[in-house]
C-alpha cells in the first residue's frame, strides 16, 4: 500500500484540520532520507510558496528526484509561471467555458477556485475537472475574463493557508475526496495491503464486467487485502492514490481510457490494459498481420484500402461470398457486417470506409461458439465459450431498440483442447 505525507510549511497550517500523522513539515520531509524504494509514496505539497527556488518548489523536485509522487508537480509549477506556456494548453477549452457559461450572468470578470478538481458551482465542474487534469495542483486559482467571448486570463496555484473559513471547508472535503485514506476523523479501518482502481463507465451499454462481476472483484479484493474501488472519467486526478489500475471500460487508442493507461503507468501503477497491449490489440489490422507472421490458425483475411477498389475485384474472386468486411477497432460485434452480393459490399464497405482507411476482410465460417482464452503473465487463466445468439451468425445481434447475445460457458483450463490453448499463447 502506498504511504501518502502532506508537506507543510509549520504544522500550525494544518491547525484548521484534523490532526494526522501523515502531515510533516518540509523541514523533516528535507532532512527524511530515503525509504524502503519498494513502496510506493505519495507527496501532497501543501508548502505556502510555490515560486521558483522557493521552499514548496523544492518540495515537488525532491519528490520527484526520490522518485515519489507529488502533486504539484515541477512542470505544473513551471507551466503555471509563464503565460505563454499554460495558455498554450488552454486553447482547446473554448466549449467547456461556452457551457459553464450558458446560464451564467455575464459579468466582466469572474475568479473561481479549484479545490483537488473540484468546486462548489455545478456550471463549473467540467472546466475545472479540464484544468486539474492539465495542472494538478492542490488549490488553483481561475481567473475569467469576458471579452468577446469567455477567456482564462489567469490561473494561479495557491497556499491553502489564504482560504477564508467558507473555501477551508470545500478544501478539506475535497481533499478528503482526494485522498481519503490521508485522514477521516472518527474512522477505524483494516488498512488494506493495495489500492486498486476499476475505471467503469455507468452508461456504456455493453461493458466488459456487468455489475454482478464488478462486485465480485470487490469482494475478492477484500479477501485478498486489496482495497478496490470503482472510479470514472472523472476521477483522472486521482490516479497517483492507487497502486493498480484495471481497466473494465471498452478501450480504444482515440479515448480517454488509453490515456488513463497512459497516466497510470507513468506513475508506475500496474495497469491492465496496458498502452502497448491497447495499441496491439485495438486494431485488427495489427492483429491480422501478427498471426500471419507467426502462423496463428485464423480465417483467411485480405485488407482492404480506401484508395485501392481494385481490392474488391480480388476480393470477390478470392473469397467469394458471403464475406466478413471488419472495421479495424470494432468490438462487441459492432463494426462488423456480412455481405452476400457484390451490390452489398459496395454499400457496407463505403460505409464503413468513412470510418478507417483500412478494412479486413475475412472468409465466412460459422462455429456454434467462440474461444475465450484470458492470458496473463504469458499462462492461461481462464476459458470460456461464447456462443452465437440463436438464429445469427454473432455473439452478440444489434436491433434497434435492444442487444441480444448469445449464452456462455466457463471451463478449467485443462479441459481446454491443446491445439485452441498452443493458438492463444
Amino acid at each position: 500500500m502506498a504511504r501518502t505525507l502532506l508537506v507543510v510549511d509549520t504544522l500550525s497550517d494544518w491547525n484548521p484540520y484534523y490532526p494526522s500523522d501523515q502531515v510533516i513539515t518540509f523541514e523533516t520531509y528535507l532532512a527524511t532520507e530515503q525509504g524502503d524504494p519498494e513502496q510506493r509514496v505519495r507527496i501532497i505539497n501543501l508548502c505556502s510558496s510555490y515560486s521558483y527556488l522557493s521552499d514548496g518548489y523544492y518540495c515537488s523536485l525532491l519528490a520527484e528526484a526520490r522518485s515519489h509522487h507529488v502533486i504539484p508537480s515541477v512542470k505544473a509549477l513551471n507551466d503555471l509561471g509563464k503565460n505563454a506556456l499554460y495558455r498554450l494548453q488552454l486553447e482547446d477549452l473554448s466549449e467547456p467555458l461556452a457551457r459553464a457559461f450558458k446560464r451564467q450572468n455575464k459579468n466582466s470578470e469572474i475568479t473561481l477556485f479549484s479545490y483537488f478538481g473540484t468546486t462548489p458551482d455545478p456550471a463549473f465542474h467540467e472546466l475545472v475537472r479540464l484544468l486539474f487534469e492539465r495542472f494538478p495542483c492542490p488549490v488553483l486559482e481561475i481567473t475569467l475574463r469576458f471579452e468577446q467571448q469567455w477567456e482564462i486570463t489567469d490561473l494561479k496555484a495557491v497556499s491553502h493557508r489564504h482560504l477564508d473559513d467558507t473555501m477551508q471547508t470545500f478544501f478539506a472535503e475535497a481533499l478528503d475526496k482526494f485522498s481519503k485514506k490521508v485522514w477521516r476523523k472518527g474512522r477505524a479501518r483494516k488498512l488494506a495491503r493495495y489500492d486498486l482502481a476499476i475505471l467503469i463507465n455507468r452508461e456504456e451499454k455493453l461493458p466488459p464486467s456487468n455489475r454482478t462481476a464488478l462486485k465480485k472483484f470487490i469482494k475478492m479484493g477484500t479477501e485478498l487485502g486489496i482495497d478496490v474501488e470503482l472510479i470514472t472519467q472523472q476521477d483522472y486526478g486521482r490516479l497517483p492514490e492507487f497502486d493498480g489500475l484495471f481497466i473494465r471500460e471498452t478501450t480504444a487508442i482515440d479515448h480517454y481510457t488509453y490515456r488513463f493507461a497512459k497516466k497510470a503507468e507513468a506513475e508506475g501503477l500496474m495497469v491492465i490494459d496496458d498502452p502497448s497491449s491497447m495499441l496491439r490489440c485495438a486494431n485488427k489490422v495489427y492483429l491480422a498481420d501478427l498471426f500471419r507472421t507467426h502462423r496463428v490458425p485464423s480465417p483467411k483475411t485480405w485488407i482492404l484500402h480506401r484508395g485501392n477498389i481494385g481490392h474488391l475485384d480480388k476480393l470477390e474472386a478470392d473469397a467469394g461470398f458471403p464475406v466478413v468486411i471488419k472495421i479495424p477497432d470494432g468490438s462487441f460485434s459492432r463494426g462488423i457486417v456480412k455481405v452476400n452480393n457484390r451490390q452489398e459490399l459496395e454499400l457496407k464497405v463505403a460505409e464503413l470506409f468513412q470510418q478507417s482507411a483500412l478494412l479486413l476482410a475475412q472468409e465466412f465460417l460459422y462455429t456454434e461458439f467462440d474461444w475465450r482464452i484470458g492470458i496473463f503473465n504469458n499462462k492461461a487463466l481462464f476459458a470460456c465459450r461464447y456462443y452465437m445468439v440463436k438464429n445469427h451468425w454473432q455473439i452478440y445481434r444489434h436491433n434497434a431498440n435492444r442487444v441480444d447475445s448469445g449464452d456462455f460457458e466457463t471451463l478449467a483450463t485443462f479441459e481446454v483442447p491443446k491445439a485452441v490453448l498452443e493458438a492463444a499463447l
